[in-house]
């Protein structure tokens, strides 16, 4: 997949994330970015099976919870690394926007798979994926990414019942270019 960068992708739900580009140090391949975070918002408990997340706080608070723990609270000049296999969540714990940036590392199908999820979102007056989406894309991709608020029943029972009624529908097509999972 060849981008452009850079590529801004908002959930209309107080989220807005930008991939400023790739670069390679090391061998490894990063992928930059910079997340603006309106109050109170911010992404659910979630893991990356095969990425580390770094973030840079320039302004703002940030509240962070890693699974398991007691949520703590970062500032401006603070950073947070989320390492690969590590369930966790962050949000703009203050009254003003939290801005950040970082970088991913390796990217794998993170632009994908949040551009995905962050369209749905935006098209959903809930604030989250749409049912067929979220099952879709975390299916297909479940061996980068999981979000741990969805409940194992819903994944293991509706899920693979909206999948399959959504495939009668037609709703997978617009998946059709979907890049192969890591």
């Amino acid at each position: 997949m060849t981008n452009f960068y850079p590529i801004t992708i908002d959930n209309g739900h107080g989220e807005r994330l930008t991939f400023l580009g790739r670069e390679v140090r090391d061998g490894v391949e990063y992928i930059q970015v910079e997340n603006q975070v309106s109050p109170g918002s911010g992404p659910p408990m979630h893991v990356h099976h095969q990425q580390h997340e770094s973030l840079y706080i320039h302004e703002g608070k940030m509240g962070v919870q890693i699974e398991g723990q007691d949520p703590y609270f970062l500032s401006k000049g603070d950073s947070a690394t989320f390492h690969s296999g590590i369930a966790h969540r962050f949000w703009n714990a203050g009254d003003t926007p939290l801005q950040c940036s970082g970088e991913i590392w390796p990217p794998h199908n993170i632009e994908y798979f949040l551009s995905e999820i962050y369209r749905s979102s935006r098209k959903n007056d809930k604030g989250m994926p749409a049912p067929f989406d979220a099952a879709y894309l975390l299916r297909k991709y479940k061996t980068e990414f999981d979000m741990l608020g969805i409940p194992p029943f819903v994944k293991k029972v509706i899920f693979p019942i909206v999948l399959f009624v959504g495939k009668l529908r037609g709703l997978d097509k617009k998946f059709k270019d979907a890049p192969e999972a890591v």
